[in-house]
């Protein structure tokens, strides 16, 4: 399945991929927010769970001094700059005295209420430094400790570097995953996609077969979405057939329905005799040339752009390289066969016609020699055909392919057959030229259309 930019197959897999590729981004971006909100709550309950943790396990003494043993039940708060302390520091002028966490082994200073204020449960959340350089979140609270309204301030700090680490490792992994995850689902979208437009691939497939004249219609089981379009197409086809079929019979019915008028007035014309009967033969033998010439374009006109005619050339031309060595044998007719066969877009009628027309020029004009070469040049078949004769010259070679034009009236002839070749071969869109041999001749080199 050929892809470029105009293909369906590469329209649809880049667009799925870049909605995929859209659609991860997303499921990323929330995900990770999601979970960002989750760990930032969680650490925050925890930091709230400690701190009350901390307040029920310290008191004061009968002379105000703060006093308790603070057990958080987290191995962190006993390591010395791990990033996670407390420090319980007193309020009311009553307090004396602090405790600390033995991880805290210097203060950590905190910003002034102007600055950070507190709420309406007397609490404050914040960020700062800590002892080794790691950020962490503090939240304190000031508590009334007994009946006298002496206050204490509680400070917990969790570590908050590590906390953005936790997040960080989180979002590689989902990252790595969803790449994962994304490659695996374009790779298989993409599979999917062409496994699903492969009728397309038969159809064409099958269309191009038609048109190389190797089957007459598209065969084959295709999904309920396609086989309309097969079943319309193989109507189309079928109905350039019978048009075609119609025109030949059209034009062997008119050929017949002539071919005994223009006999009777040949028949007479050469009753009669004498000027006359010689004007009528000349003039019947021409409408007869016509009339066979122009029926036969109009053959080539109904099945163009219809029904594409597939003809190999190299057998129509031993045919007639055989038939040809036959009638003169005094004439070496060289044969230079292609390593392959030539296919013509047309029909066989019409290439025997344009070469046979040509060898039979050459045969009549060559002194002993002629040589019939095949040849595919940018998917046209190009057909040469060379003499030892004469020749033409170029100033003569247009004029050469008028109707009923002879150059020499040395040898006898209508005039007609390289105008009617140069017709033929432009009805398929094809080029005949006429240039001088390398054998000293006249060399005609005609191009058709080939398969492609």
């Amino acid at each position: 399945m050929k892809f470029g930019l105009r293909s369906l197959s590469f329209r649809v897999v880049t667009f799925s991929t870049l909605w995929a590729v859209a659609a991860l981004v997303v499921i990323a971006t929330l995900i990770s927010a999601l979970y960002r909100d989750a760990a930032e709550r969680g650490f925050r309950d925890l930091l709230t769970a400690h701190l009350y943790s901390l307040v029920t396990t310290v008191g004061l003494s009968d002379d105000g001094a703060l006093q308790g043993a603070p057990d958080l039940y987290d191995m962190k708060f006993s390591q010395p700059g791990s990033g996670w302390y407390w420090a319980v520091e007193a309020v009311s002028p009553e307090v004396t005295g602090g405790i600390r966490s033995p991880s805290m082994t210097a203060a950590i200073p905190a910003p002034g209420v102007d600055q950070v204020p507190f709420d309406s449960q007397f609490q404050r959340l914040y960020q700062a430094q800590g002892l080794t350089g790691e950020r962490v979140d503090v939240l304190e609270n000031d508590f009334i400790l007994d009946a006298q309204n002496r206050i204490a301030r509680f400070r917990v700090m969790g570590n908050r570097s590590e906390l953005e680490t936790q997040i960080a490792d989180f979002e590689t992994q989902l990252y790595s995953y969803l790449s994962v995850f994304g490659v695996s689902m374009i790779a298989v979208n993409a599979l999917v996609i062409l496994f699903g437009l492969r009728p397309l691939d038969r159809v064409r497939t099958a269309l191009s077969q038609v048109r190389e004249g190797t089957a007459r219609r598209l065969d084959g089981t295709f999904p309920a979405e396609i086989e309309p379009l097969a079943n319309e197409t193989n109507a189309l086809i079928e109905n350039n057939r019978r048009i075609v079929e119609r025109s030949r019979t059209q034009v062997g019915n008119l050929a017949h329905s002539l071919k005994t008028p223009v006999a009777v007035l040949l028949n007479e014309g050469r009753a009669m005799g004498g000027a006359r009967g010689a004007l009528i033969v000349e003039q019947a033998s021409a409408m007869q040339q016509q009339v066979e010439h122009y029926l036969q374009r109009a053959r080539i006109a109904a099945q163009r752009d219809s029904v594409v005619y597939r003809t190999p050339t190299c057998d129509a031309l031993q045919r007639l390289v055989r038939v040809f060595r036959k009638v003169d044998p005094s004439v070496e007719l060289e044969f230079m066969e292609p390593g392959r066969d030539m296919i013509f877009a047309g029909e066989r009628e019409d290439f025997e016609e344009i070469a046979g027309n040509l060898l039979e020029n050459a045969m009549k004009w060559a002194r002993s020699r002629a040589r019939v070469g095949l040849s595919d040049e940018a998917g046209q078949v190009v057909l040469t055909i060379e003499d030892d004769g004469p020749g033409i010259p170029e100033d003569k070679a247009r004029e050469a392919l008028a109707r009923g034009k002879r150059l020499d009236e040395s040898k006898p002839g209508t005039g007609l057959g390289l105008a009617i070749v140069n017709d033929l071969v432009r009805e398929y869109g094809g080029q005949l030229t006429l240039s001088r041999s390398d054998l000293g001749g006249l060399k005609a080199e005609v191009r058709l259309p080939g398969p492609g």
